[in-house]
């Protein structure tokens, strides 16, 4: 809660932090709204691959182009101006810069700036979640051990979740589901980057003004992008991934604590401790009453025993919705705002030297599920596309089944026939030899359960 107090100290000494952002889309647009108006916070540089879009987000986000641009590195750390730059390695080794900002979007892209930014003793703040959840539990190893903070997105809902788990645990609450809501139906597995402006709601003449990117946002409608944030939060805080992919039930906000209960209390859970997405339509179609379509929600448990009575005499007092027993309850937060809150994490990284959410294990993954049957030599797309979409599944499982990760199904070709709904393996595609092929081979190497934990735990 002093955030804000610590900037405006180092404002006050002439020593803002020195921030990098590499990728001016959408996310990086949405802070560099709020970066500009930020005290004790300097935007030292833009790294994009194109240098002209960089100029163009930062004349769409209100700054006074000509008179906020540098003329180098140097020139910036004097006056506080801005670099444009197309290099983005040049902007992660550039004197003083203290966190960078990945909001590239491509996983590849993403692991090889977080691994330079480490190198560099630079503090990462990493957007591209399909990179965290490709790689992330080594890439936060790496991290530590250099000393630098390795975060979680402020503002993005992994990151969100992160902090309501943290918030109920050090409240001594037993932490029964995390999540998300989205809009879903079973059907919309199947979308492809034809359908997807139907199934959100939108026009093609909508999308196009909006400049939005059908495949890119295929993925948030087919799941992928669902799995792979609670994969994310898993990794970060040790929920579970539930067995069989995410249920996506229809639940509103008031519902959250009957609904999400484990199953032997009269819930939908498999267990205690899971990540799990509430939708906000009925299966029907129907809009469910007091959806959490925007937000994150965090359902509690009061101690069970008769020693949990007090808290849950609590509960009752102060208007907190409970399933019919009085145990469970849940806190949400109804909307989030994406990069507008970004600064949260670029400060905390450089005043607390603390993450908003890192990977403390390798416990869920994301992969591929073919969205139709599938031929021999046919090319998969990726996230979003018309071949597959990414499904949750535990670690140990997806290492057992040697599960191809979302993050990788793009551009390989397939070796043998998958049926719709199946999971693809890495045996089952031509992917050749990269730095994030073998990054992410390294992370399965280090994280991998022995055989015994893996059958222990099935």
């Amino acid at each position: 809660m002093n955030l804000a107090a610590k900037l405006r100290a180092r404002a006050a000494e002439g020593r803002p932090v020195r921030v990098g952002l590499i990728g001016a889309g959408k996310f990086g647009s949405m802070f560099l709204s709020q970066v500009r108006t930020t005290v004790g916070m300097h935007l030292m540089g833009i790294a994009d691959l194109s240098a002209a879009r960089a100029k163009d987000a930062l004349a769409n986000t209100g700054w006074p182009v000509d008179d906020a641009l540098a003329t180098d590195f140097d020139d910036a750390r004097r006056t506080g101006r801005t670099v444009i730059t197309e290099d983005a390695e040049a902007l992660i080794k550039a004197d003083g810069i203290e966190v960078i900002v990945d909001a590239t979007g491509s996983p590849a892209a993403g692991l090889r700036h977080a691994l330079l930014a480490i190198a560099e003793r630079r503090h990462i703040v990493m957007v591209t979640v399909e990179a965290d959840v490709l790689a992330g539990p080594l890439v936060a190893r790496k991290a530590a051990e250099a000393g630098v903070v390795y975060a979680a997105a402020y503002g993005d809902q992994p990151a969100l979740v992160c902090e309501m788990v943290d918030w109920a645990q050090t409240c001594g609450f037993q932490v029964v589901a995390a999540g998300k809501g989205t809009k879903y139906l079973p059907a919309y597995h199947a979308s492809t980057p034809d359908d997807v402006w139907r199934n959100i709601g939108l026009t093609p003449e909508q999308a196009a003004i909006g400049g939005m990117n059908p495949q890119m946002f295929n993925s948030f409608v087919d799941g992928t992008k669902s799995s792979i944030e609670m994969a994310a939060i898993s990794n970060a805080t040790g929920l579970k991934a539930p067995r069989d992919g995410l249920l996506f039930p229809p639940c509103g906000v008031d519902d959250l604590p009957t609904i999400l209960r484990p199953r032997d209390a009269g819930g939908l859970l498999e267990e205690a401790g899971q990540v799990e997405v509430v939708s906000s339509l009925e299966r029907d179609g129907r809009p469910v009453f007091r959806d959490l379509r925007w937000g994150v929600y965090v359902v509690i448990e009061a101690d069970p025993s008769a020693r949990g009575d007090y808290a849950r005499r609590c509960f009752r007092e102060y208007g907190m919705a409970t399933d019919p027993s009085g145990r469970y309850t849940a806190l949400y937060r109804p909307y989030h705002m994406i990069g507008l809150e970004l600064g949260i994490s670029v400060a905390a990284a450089a005043l607390r030297n603390e993450a908003t959410g890192t990977p403390i294990g390798f416990f869920s993954d994301a992969v591929a599920v073919a969205k139709k049957d599938l031929s021999p030599g046919e090319m998969l797309d990726g996230e979003g596309g018309y071949t597959v979409w990414g499904r949750i599944m535990r670690a140990e499982d997806s290492l057992a089944r040697g599960a191809l990760p979302i993050g990788l199904a793009h551009k390989v070709r397939l070796t043998r026939p998958i049926a719709r709904g199946e999971v693809v393996g890495w045996a089952d595609v031509e992917i050749g030899d990269s730095d994030t092929v073998r990054l992410r081979r390294e992370m399965e190497r280090q994280f991998a359960a022995p055989a015994s934990s893996r059958s222990a735990a099935a």
